[in-house]
């Protein structure tokens, strides 16, 4: 039978593939619009397993924030190179995922492919081999995670799609968790506060100080006063109440809460591909930069 040029173009449409293989599924089907596209999803399949092996590190950030601020979900979609993370169907699959972590609370990345996108038969397995099948790349949901609060409200902030954080804080406003979330992404604290850093992190820093101290010649009481100053720089380095904040660096963030009358109970920080083998690039100083610019 003869192949219409409507019936290529919706199939085009339904799937995102080239016309020559739309046009081929549908002469293999005789022109069954359903027929066909379950015959290019079963070709998909095989498309998306031989993709599998491939190393997706790059990617973007995708957060859902409730309109009350109690629940948000962050999640890292990665995909093999820069060019297909800018797509606008990249970030809806990405925006898809991150609203399913926070209405549906999935137990992890598994059980997350296996919901259903919201008002959709679709599932989130689904909708990425047809997105693997689209845009011919690796893609995949790395990791995501869900954060709840009663009393406190949660700031949200993604920069340039590489970098997204969430922060719970308690008193102040929507404005100041956000200017918080901008710090964390700009900073890098890896510790709320000193309290939370573990004896064994201090313990070695120390030990460390000691020994860079020591070359000094001075005495042993200037030394050990040496080595608690080091380590108190170093705490106050990588805690965020301890840092400079990044909108006014004449006052620690601690001193800003303190006016505020607010205080931060946990934050979570996301940047695409860390950990894993890919060309570096500086998104915090990108953060940072912008926050200096106004």
């Amino acid at each position: 039978m003869t192949i219409s040029a409507h019936q290529v173009k919706e199939l085009r449409e339904r799937t995102g593939l080239g016309m020559m293989e739309c046009k081929a599924a549908l002469t293999e089907t005789n022109g069954d619009m359903e027929a066909a596209t379950d015959l290019l999803r079963k070709r998909a399949g095989a498309k998306v397993e031989k993709k599998s092996g491939r190393l997706a590190a790059e990617g973007i950030i995708g957060i859902c924030v409730s309109p009350d601020r109690k629940t948000a979900a962050m999640v890292e979609i990665n995909s093999e190179t820069d060019f297909v993370a800018k797509g606008d169907d990249f970030a809806d699959f990405s925006a898809t995922a991150s609203a399913t972590v926070a209405s549906m609370n999935p137990a992890n990345v598994d059980e997350l492919y296996k919901l259903r996108q919201n008002g959709t038969s679709v599932t989130l397995a689904q909708a990425r081999e047809d997105l693997v099948m689209k845009l011919g790349e690796n893609i995949s949901v790395r990791r995501f995670v869900r954060m709840t609060t009663d009393k406190s409200i949660i700031g949200s902030y993604v920069h340039g799609r590489k970098i997204g954080v969430l922060i719970e804080v308690k008193g102040g406003d929507e404005n100041l968790a956000k200017d918080l979330a901008m710090h964390v992404a700009a900073s890098r604290p890896e510790y709320v506060s000193k309290e939370q850093v573990p004896a064994a992190v201090i313990s070695k820093e120390k030990e460390i100080f000691a020994e860079q101290s020591k070359a000094s010649g001075k005495p042993p009481e200037i030394v050990e006063k040496m080595i608690m100053g080091r380590v108190n720089k170093y705490l106050n380095e990588i805690t965020l109440l301890g840092q400079p904040f990044v909108k006014d660096t004449e006052m620690t963030v601690d001193k800003l809460l303190n006016t505020k009358g607010a205080s931060v109970i946990r934050f979570i920080r996301y940047e695409v591909g860390e950990g894993m083998e890919k060309k570096s690039a500086d998104f915090a100083s990108e953060v940072m930069a912008q926050v200096k610019g106004g």
